[in-house]
């Protein structure tokens, strides 16, 4: 007999519901898929591919257009990573109040979300790397990290809380993003449209190209922050989370791909610290400093920088170390005493350094000094000898003398007086 169909999960009743309940503590399933979904950012995010690629199509792309979109890329995603990141989020540095709200307009013609927003997501993510209360947490795969926390709802009872007083405390940027819409329309869309127009003419290319398709651009360059940033490169400063540096990705995103250092020194004001390393985000802010327009540029102490780094280093050491042979840890051989020693050590080709017994009888022929050296050593304690009576051994003998080490002498040398044999 068939089993009876069980009927779909349901979304809770209102009297069911627990108090803090949300559509995104339910499966995504096909009876409430559109329920999970975002619409504002969803209809934004995939519109502008459809568009930018319409346009890419049926218009002519102009020599200024292509040029005008190009630096206007530049600046509204210096906007991101100058000002929505290293200045309002981390407080890296302060600029003159005239740059400022420079900044706020170039910023909101990346359509990324009010200051406000932004920041508040961003501290959290940087308090809250890869859990649960991480907003863009990339433990929930790359497509999530990049685009798919914006296409889905969040329940806000879940993301980690950030205090942003300080950004509350801001007139202007409180009015940024009471306003937000009104900014992000006339700068993101109408400003770089009406450049082309105006300028040049070419109203269709400055709307398809300027706006929509460098719109495009300057997205997916910063969401490469949140996931390509976390899964390509190396972790030279911490490897306990995700975040990694890698050129490639600090091409892409103006410079913020060095992400494992920032994310050990946030409040630095340099992503990159090398000076062949692109980050043209630094080399805005210092420019400006020359001028008086930045100033007080945070810099973390050299000192802690090269720590973490020689952590990072002794680590991979410490794990290569362990494929390598070292011989029989010293606490793990038998213990025998000098006459015990003396009295084996003709038959098994032994010989005593620093109280640790060897058996060199697969090493006699091939000893460097000869034959006759290491055979009258058999049965004798050649500690002196070994440590330039004779010859000053290298670090190389020393290592290979651990591969045939066989027991130790009570009391003698190295060795603590354990009970013998």
């Amino acid at each position: 007999m068939s089993q009876p169909k069980q009927p779909d999960k349901v979304e809770p009743s209102p009297q069911t519901k627990p108090k803090n309940w949300h559509i995104r503590d339910e499966p995504i399933t096909w009876n409430n898929w559109y329920k999970h979904v975002d619409w504002i950012h969803a209809v934004i995010l995939i519109s502008l591919p459809i568009i930018a690629l319409f346009g890419l199509l049926t218009t002519e792309i102009k020599q200024k257009t292509a040029i005008w979109s190009v630096i206007y890329y530049f600046v509204t995603g210096l906007g991101i990573t100058a000002g929505h990141h290293r200045l309002w989020s981390h407080r890296a540095f302060k600029v003159s109040r005239p740059f400022e709200i420079f900044l706020i307009f170039a910023c909101s013609g990346a359509v990324e979300g009010s200051i406000r927003w932004w920041c508040k997501l961003h501290r959290a993510h940087h308090r809250w790397t890869d859990t649960e209360a991480d907003p863009y947490n990339a433990d929930k795969g790359l497509l999530y990290s990049h685009i798919g926390w914006m296409l889905l709802k969040r329940n806000p009872n879940r993301v980690g809380k950030a205090d942003i007083s300080d950004l509350d405390a801001d007139p202007i940027i409180k009015f940024q993003h009471q306003h937000y819409w009104m900014f992000a329309l006339s700068m993101g869309l109408l400003f770089p449209t009406m450049v082309a127009g105006f300028g040049w003419g070419d109203w269709r290319g400055g709307f398809f190209f300027a706006a929509v398709t460098r719109l495009l651009f300057v997205h997916h360059a910063t969401f490469c922050v949140n996931s390509l940033a976390h899964y390509l490169g190396d972790t030279p400063f911490d490897d306990r989370r995700t975040p990694r540096d890698h050129f490639i990705t600090a091409i892409l995103s103006l410079g913020e791909g060095y992400h494992n250092f920032h994310h050990e020194f946030p409040m630095d004001y340099r992503n990159a610290i090398r000076f062949y390393q692109y980050d043209p985000t630094k080399w805005l802010i210092r420019f400006l400093s020359y001028f008086g327009v930045a100033h007080h540029l945070k810099k973390f102490p050299e000192n802690e920088i090269q720590k973490g780094m020689v952590t990072m280093k002794q680590k991979k050491l410490d794990r290569q170390k362990k494929t390598l042979d070292w011989g029989v840890p010293i606490d793990k051989l038998p213990i025998y005493t000098f006459e015990q020693f003396v009295d084996n050590a003709k038959e098994n080709n032994w010989v005593c350094i620093e109280g640790v017994i060897h058996d060199v009888s697969e090493f006699v022929e091939e000893h460097p000094g000869g034959r006759s050296i290491i055979a009258a050593s058999i049965g004798k304690d050649m500690t002196t000898a070994f440590n330039g009576g004779v010859y000053d051994h290298s670090n190389a003998a020393r290592n290979l003398m651990a591969s045939l080490r066989v027991g130790v002498v009570a009391g003698g040398g190295e060795v603590e007086c354990r009970k013998t044999r």
